[in-house]
This record gives C-alpha cells, structure tokens and sequence, in this order.
C-alpha cells in the first residue's frame, strides 16, 4: 500500500513538473512572438483617380483609417498587414449632368514588405486586396457600377520616430478594371490612388 502510494505521488509530481515546464515553455514562446509584433492605429487622406478612362476625369478627395499588425524578422526587416477602411474613386467630367462623383468604398487590405532603417525612415511595397463596402454614384443610376473585389500594388515611404509616432506617403495602383460591366465605351480604366497618413505603433 505504501508503495502504491509513493508511486502514485511520484507520477502525480512528474505530471506537475511536466504542465509546468510545458506552460513555461508557452509563456516564453508567447513573449518572444509579442516582442516580433507591432501594433498600431493609421489614418490620413486619399486622393484618387481613375486610370486608362475614356472619360474624362478630375481626382477625388478621400480618406482612409484602420489598424495595423506587423511581424519583425529583424530590427530592420517585416511584413506589415493593415486592416482600412477607404474612400476612393474620381470625378466624372461631362455629361448630361454635369461633373458627378463617384466614390467608391472599399476594406482594403494591404500586405506590405517594409524595411526600416535604424534612424526610422523606411520604404515598403506589396499587394493589397479591396472589397467593396458601398458605392455612391451621385446621378449615374447603375448599383452595380463597381466590381465586388479589387487588387492592387502599393509602394511608399515614410519615417517613424522612437516614441511610434510617424507619417507615411503611399501610391496604390489597381492591377485590375473597376467596373463591373465591361464597356468599350467607358475603357478599361483602373483605380489608382495617392495616400498621405499620420500613424502611431504602441
């Protein structure tokens, strides 16, 4: 009986040593990742156009906020995930109706490889993924104006001071047309758009 016992509290404190080396071992490989991570909050406006139009067309102003994530290979080195919500699309010159809005609403995406020097400035550039929230097309009538999703290539630079606080320049370039309906009228005429931001990483 005394050997039952004494084998049963020797295998009950094999398990205890083993949970704790195993949470420990957890609890570390948690704080290594969320030293690897950054967090942070972006806004800042948009100024947007349609490219390739046979239309004529002046930029729209917008804007642009949302949160980001980024994953730290090196001090210099990451890959940054934002999550945005973003106003884009152009002026519609001409017409029956004159100079009309299009603005087009999107959740975008963006996966962007960033290198930051030591000092703070950094240059970045990847894809970006769109979906369409809403679409507000002043006097156009048609509700299904724009494509549901939409991709792009973004390139930018920017700079970062110690304390997190930074702002940024970036160039958004659609890769695919917008509309839904093909047109040989209207043209293949893609998104494009410039992004100025302030940003702030905890």
């Amino acid at each position: 009986m005394k050997k039952l016992f004494s084998m049963l509290v020797f295998l009950v404190a094999i398990s205890i040593k083993g949970f704790s080396q195993t949470t420990s071992e957890s609890q570390s490989f948690g704080q290594k990742l969320m030293k690897k991570l950054e967090f942070g909050i972006t806004a800042g406006g948009n100024y947007s156009n349609f490219t390739s139009a046979n239309f004529p067309t002046d930029p729209l102003p917008g804007f642009h906020a949302g949160f980001t994530v980024a994953y730290k290979f090196t001090d210099n080195f990451m890959v940054q995930e934002e999550f945005l919500y973003s106003l884009q699309g152009a002026k519609v010159k001409g017409g029956t109706l004159g100079t009309q809005d299009i603005k087009l609403s999107y959740a975008s995406v963006p996966i962007l490889f960033k290198y930051r020097t030591n000092s703070g400035f950094f240059v970045e550039a990847g894809p970006q993924a769109s979906f369409k929230v809403k679409e507000d097309l002043g006097g156009i009538t048609d509700a299904k104006f724009a494509k549901k999703i939409d991709f792009g290539m973004a390139g930018g630079i920017g700079y970062q001071s110690k304390i997190g606080l930074g702002i940024g320049a970036r160039y958004v370039y659609g890769l695919q047309k917008v509309q839904e309906t093909p047109s040989p009228i209207l043209g293949d005429f893609k998104n494009n758009s410039i992004q100025a931001s302030i940003f702030y990483v905890f």
